[in-house]
């Protein structure tokens, strides 16, 4: 078999740009439940990440409001010291109240005391990646926090700056302030319009336009989550014709979208996760898009 997927680069106009295999591992599920508290099965969870590395995955991606801090401390369990080709991309912007629910922070104080959590929990000397998650409701300005993102890159704390969950126009002031390497939107097969999901996620094909034109990767959350609603009938009549899951055809539509999408599909099982790896070797024709829509 062929993998179709090659690689993508982070930080194209950096001067130290990332390359990665083109599909990576997103860890938000490896938690307890909601997102909460420690993951039911400890091993299970670091045998994944292992796997995941053993199977040439070289991005993942995690944040510390993820647990909090759960997700971040298994990275570190299962993986350091890093391999060299490994990047891991977090978020900021946000943190988790006792009640388990979601609010921002994402002032210029705030984003750097997650910065110092995230420094503490990975153990790296510079932080591979962070996007700086929008939050609905913040009281913070978008451009003061890109600001504070910047600075912190200045202050070496940061290699790559990301954002994540941006409409078009914070996508454009954000580039106008420094080198963005990486956008992290709501993106699927059946999200490509801009709407509130979970979170308050913004996803937008308007976004991926900007990205390919600007040689930007656009890593999709929620990216089969929000992609198997019922009733996507020519999906899972492709997906049975090719004589593969749903959920790997979505992946498969994914990599076939567009060269600069970095799908990051999560799961909490070995076997899961393999199972989405092999959608890499899925070849999809231009006739097979067509049909898609």
């Amino acid at each position: 078999m062929t993998d179709n997927t090659s690689t993508i680069i982070i930080g194209k106009d950096s001067a130290r740009p990332s390359t990665v295999n083109r599909f990576g591992y997103g860890t938000m599920r490896l938690t307890g439940k909601e997102i909460w508290g420690e993951p039911a099965d400890r091993n299970g969870a670091l045998a994944v990440l292992k796997r995941a590395v053993a199977l040439g995955v070289n991005y993942i991606d995690t944040a510390d409001y993820y647990g909090p801090g759960v997700t971040n401390r298994l990275i570190c369990e299962a993986l350091y010291p890093y391999p060299a080709d490994l990047i891991i991309g977090t978020k900021i912007g946000a943190r988790r109240k006792e009640d388990k629910s979601w609010v921002p922070f994402s002032k210029p104080e705030e984003l750097r005391q997650s910065i110092d959590n995230n420094l503490k929990e990975l153990k790296p000397e510079q932080l591979s990646l962070v996007h700086f998650r929008v939050m609905p409701n913040s009281d913070a300005s978008f451009e003061e926090s890109m600001d504070a993102m910047f600075e912190l890159q200045a202050a070496g704390k940061i290699h790559h700056v990301g954002v994540s969950n941006v409409t078009a126009e914070q996508l454009q002031i954000a580039m106008k302030k420094g080198n963005i390497a990486s956008v992290q939107n709501l993106y699927g097969y059946a999200q490509r319009t801009t709407m509130a999901g979970p979170q308050g996620g913004v996803g937008g094909q308007e976004v991926l336009t900007i990205c390919e034109e600007n040689s930007i990767p656009l890593i999709p959350f929620f990216s089969l989550q929000t992609s198997l609603p019922k009733g996507q009938n020519k999906i899972e009549e492709l997906a049975k014709q090719k004589g593969v899951t749903t959920a790997q055809m979505n992946l498969a539509w994914l990599l076939h979208q567009s060269a600069w999408i970095l799908p990051i599909p999560g799961t909490t099982s070995v076997e899961h996760l393999e199972e989405n790896m092999q959608a890499r070797y899925i070849f999809l024709t231009k006739e097979d898009m067509a049909f898609l829509g």
